[in-house]
């Protein structure tokens, strides 16, 4: 029997700029703790069509895509598995709900921002505030 190739699982997530904050929400899933939102790209999906969904599902919005900011790929970001994110800017209007994979949604800012974040979103979250990328 053969082995079958492991590969990394592939994500995006979207910074979305609203309110003067970002928006983040809070998992309902493990890992716990706030999280931007995101998820996985399905099979024949693109990126941009994957975090346009995601966000959708996630806080209600209808989000518009920026620019394409970095992609995050260390083995360790996700305690479950090997993931490689795609991590795009997005402005939205209106008003956020929590659907989905999320608990709760919240407008933060840089001082603002909760301790408790899910995977390496503290480190993105400062490449994004600090302009990094």
């Amino acid at each position: 029997m053969q082995n079958k190739p492991r590969n990394p699982i592939l994500t995006v997530d979207a910074i979305i700029e609203i309110n003067g904050g970002i928006l983040l929400i809070k998992r309902k899933n493990p890992p716990p703790g706030w999280a931007i939102p995101g998820g996985f790209v399905d099979y024949g999906e693109t990126l941009e069509d994957a975090a346009t969904r995601e966000a959708k599902e996630e806080t209600g919005l209808d989000i518009q895509l920026v620019r394409q900011f970095h992609t995050y790929s260390a083995p360790g970001r996700d305690p479950r598995h090997h993931t490689v994110s795609t991590i795009f800017i997005a402005k939205a209007d209106g008003m956020p709900k929590a659907g989905d994979d999320a608990k709760e949604v919240g407008i933060f800012t840089r001082d603002t921002l909760p301790e408790n974040l899910a995977f390496d979103h503290r480190q993105i979250l400062e490449d994004y505030f600090t302009g990094k990328y």
